[in-house]
């Protein structure tokens, strides 16, 4: 995991949302996504720079739009926004919960 990741985790870990359950690095068809909740059918991604790029967001895209097909909600953040704004990300995440 990365730093934003772990700290991202530390907020979700042992279903302190709510008592929702989340996992992380789980397989999802042809992918491993960051974050899963299944109960609430929420994938979190925490993006770092290669996801900003022509080619990363185009990756993503396509991506979301399966998640999407299976009836996930796929919530993206960025790293910066984990280490400067995590009481606003928790806010957003627990809109979908």
């Amino acid at each position: 995991m990365t730093d934003a990741e772990r700290l991202l985790w530390s907020k979700i870990r042992n279903r302190q949302l709510k008592g929702y359950r989340f996992y992380r690095q789980k397989i999802v068809g042809n992918y491993i996504v960051d974050f899963y909740c299944p109960k609430a059918l929420l994938i979190i991604e925490v993006d770092g720079s290669q996801h900003y790029s022509s080619e990363g967001m185009r990756k993503d895209k396509i991506r979301d739009d399966y998640m999407n097909s299976l009836g996930l909600r796929v919530l993206r953040f960025s790293d910066r926004d984990v280490f400067t704004n995590i009481e606003g990300v928790m806010g957003e995440i627990l809109k979908y919960l």
